[in-house]
Formats: structure tokens, C-alpha cells, sequence
């Protein structure tokens, strides 16, 4: 092959690869999961957008916002390949399959390509906004 041609060509076979090595790519065991986020307020991004933050505490305890100042409180847990999450105010869990991606996690909806994917994005240095409960007459 030409070295010329090898040149222009490296670029775009290693793009194509990409995806590829993404999946074979182990998920986070709860184990690394927990080691990762205990004690930890983390950010994350969906589509170079805030998505939304969550507090990780001691025995799997979480509390989550869409950083609109509505708190939700609940717990995750192993189940299988996915890290689901269980909150008080909602009926279904929430199962995500995470990945270490140098020092921060990567975490897709159900494993399912074409789903929600989220990037952490960095640590909080201030506490979680939530605001209190809203009252009504």
C-alpha cells in the first residue's frame, strides 16, 4: 500500500474500530462502581449537555436531580451487567450498564445502542441544591 494512502487511511479505520472496542469493553462490577462514586457528588452529560447530578452515600444510597432543584432519593443495586436504580417516587428502576473510561464513567440505558448515554462530567465542589418539599393548599 502506498504510505501516502496509509496515512489518510489510518484515521478513519481507527474511527470505524472505535465503536467496536467499545463493546468488548468489560461493564463496571458494583464492586468497581461502588469504589468509583462512594462519597462522590458527580455531574453527567448527555449529548454535551447537563443531564443531571447525583449523590453517592454509604450502603448504595443515592439522591438524583436533573439539576432543576427536585431531589429524588433511593438506592442502587447490582443486577447482572446493569447498575439499576431504585427511587422512592418512581414505579420502575432505572438499569444502566456503566464503563471506567480513564478516571470517569460512561453509563448507556439498558445496554441498549441508540438509548440515553451519559458521560460524567466532573465532581461538585458545593453541596446538591434540593429544594424542600412543595406545599399546597
Amino acid at each position: 500500500m502506498n504510505p501516502a494512502l496509509a496515512l489518510v487511511l489510518a484515521p478513519a479505520l481507527l474511527l470505524i474500530s472505535l465503536p467496536e472496542a467499545r463493546a468488548a469493553e468489560p461493564p463496571m462490577t458494583a464492586e468497581e462502581f461502588d469504589a468509583h462514586t462512594q462519597g462522590r457528588t458527580l455531574y453527567f452529560y448527555a449529548e454535551g449537555q447537563a443531564y443531571g447530578i447525583e449523590r453517592y452515600r454509604p450502603d448504595h444510597r443515592v439522591t438524583w436531580s436533573f439539576l432543576d432543584g427536585r431531589c429524588k432519593d433511593g438506592r442502587w443495586y447490582q443486577q447482572g451487567r446493569f447498575i439499576c436504580f431504585a427511587y422512592d417516587d418512581v414505579p420502575e428502576p432505572q438499569c444502566w450498564t456503566f464503563y471506567a473510561e480513564g478516571d470517569r464513567l460512561r453509563a448507556l440505558f439498558e445496554d441498549r445502542p441508540g438509548e440515553t448515554e451519559l458521560y460524567e462530567a466532573g465532581e461538585a465542589d458545593q453541596p446538591m441544591m434540593c429544594l424542600g418539599p412543595e406545599v399546597g393548599a
